[in-house]
């Protein structure tokens, strides 16, 4: 893995830059499309199987924890080896095939043994794409970032509607097995398209500029292969991130903004479906406006944090997205409810990519791989955390009470974002660390 790999300088740098960044994202669509899937079928598959509020929340429990502790080994992976299109496409594989043995089980531990391969194959895309697209374009990262995100959100927007039609014909069980072919598909077509593009399957790209000026260089026609780190070396550079309290701030403040994003998901259509009686599609229209919204937010968010500074875009999407859970806590049942949520995807999905964005612009661009391992699974754990209390809070309480819950979680992730180094704090996006 060391040493030159001569490849042919590409004659138009600008559609190949256009192709990677948009072929990502849509591979990122396809790994949030069976998350959104799931969170859809968790009624059904827990009405089947005669499950506890709690016994459901463990089941995403058991999903993020598996998270927690894949997403540093794949970071470090991402640092370590270069073909980063070969680990995509196995990523897209490896989430979407456990969904064929889903359909065929009845027992609990076997439906939690499938969640846990489908959390490695998603934790793998990760570090791989960000750490990818980070590298190409150092000085436009929260706007890169921010269409990647979007890919995500496109996924959990348009899988609940296609889902949720398909589940008025089928069973969750037919639904779940044909919902392998667009994974097996996406997979086979980055592999295919992204497999020979120069930075793609090396570890760094040929699109690096400067980090801070917003300008990408041109093309080079030979790239030269990450070095091999030994392991040693890894685990260091891993525990000086640890240390690094800008980068320790940012990725607690994701943990919890994670936990209310988690808990939305998986007890939003447990709340329309068993409290309001709406139908399965009806709940995934819910879920495509709360997405949607998401949509439209990320790149908008991720363009005015490359301007304007990443603080004043989390800090301000953040309380946003308190008042509106505040205002649906004093609405429930209503219009203004279902009003909300869409409203609550806007901010709350917005900062997503930019807190990605903030926790590169403070680590060093070669630990890129190994720092978003480090940050998802910080996320991991505040998303295994989530499902597990707020289904004690439903059992205990009842699933309005869980609202109450994620008011809390999206506070004190704003509340660690003010304790971030001034100087940080302050900064405008686009530099490195």
């Amino acid at each position: 893995m060391s040493g030159l790999a001569t490849l042919p300088q590409p004659p138009h740098p600008g559609i190949l830059r256009l192709k990677d960044v948009w072929l990502i994202s849509a591979g990122h669509a396809m790994t949030h499309w069976y998350t959104a899937t799931f969170y859809l079928l968790l009624p059904l598959i827990g009405s089947e199987l005669g499950l506890s509020y709690v016994q459901i929340g463990f089941i995403m429990t058991v999903q993020h924890t598996v998270g927690a502790a894949s997403n540093l080994p794949a970071g470090m992976l991402v640092d370590r080896y270069g073909n980063r299109a070969l680990m995509m496409a196995a990523s897209l594989f490896w989430v979407g095939f456990p969904y064929l043995l889903m359909g065929f089980t009845s027992t609990y531990w076997v439906l939690l043994a499938c969640v846990t391969l489908v959390s490695i194959g998603n934790n793998i895309w990760h570090p791989t794409a960000i750490a990818t697209l980070a590298d190409r374009y150092p000085g436009r990262k929260g706007v890169t970032l921010s269409v990647h995100a979007m890919g995500g959100n496109v996924g959990e927007a348009v899988a609940p509607l296609v889902v949720g039609a398909l589940l008025a014909a089928f069973t969750w069980r037919e639904v779940v097995v044909m919902n392998v072919v667009p994974g097996v598909f996406a997979s086979l077509l980055i592999l295919a398209m992204l497999g020979a593009l120069p930075g793609l399957r090396q570890g760094h790209g040929h699109g690096q500029g400067r980090a801070g000026t917003g300008k990408e260089a041109s093309p080079a026609p030979a790239i030269v292969a990450p070095p091999v780190q030994r392991w040693s070396d890894q685990f260091a550079q891993s525990t000086a991130l640890l240390r690094n309290r800008a980068m320790v701030m940012i990725c607690t403040s994701a943990a919890f903004r994670t936990m209310t994003q988690t808990g939305l998901l998986v007890f939003l259509p447990l709340y329309l479906t068993h409290d309001l009686g709406y139908s399965i599609f009806a709940a995934g229209v819910c879920l495509f406006a709360l997405q949607a919204a998401g949509f439209a937010a990320s790149p908008i968010a991720g363009h005015l944090s490359d301007r304007m500074g990443r603080s004043r875009i989390v800090a301000g999407s953040m309380i946003m997205s308190a008042v509106v859970i505040g205002v649906m806590l004093i609405a429930p049942g209503t219009p203004l409810f279902i009003a909300c949520t869409a409203l609550l995807g806007f901010f709350l999905y917005a900062v997503r990519a930019v807190l990605q964005a903030w926790m590169l612009d403070s680590t060093p661009a070669s630990a890129s791989g190994t720092a978003v391992g480090i940050m998802f699974s910080t996320q991991a754990i505040g998303a295994a955390i989530a499902p597990l209390l707020a289904g004690w809070v439903a059992d205990t309480w009842g699933l309005l009470a869980v609202f109450y819950f994620l008011a809390g979680t999206i506070v004190l992730a704003n509340f660690f974002v003010f304790l971030m180094p001034r100087d940080l704090f302050e900064r405008r996006g686009g530099t490195t660390a």
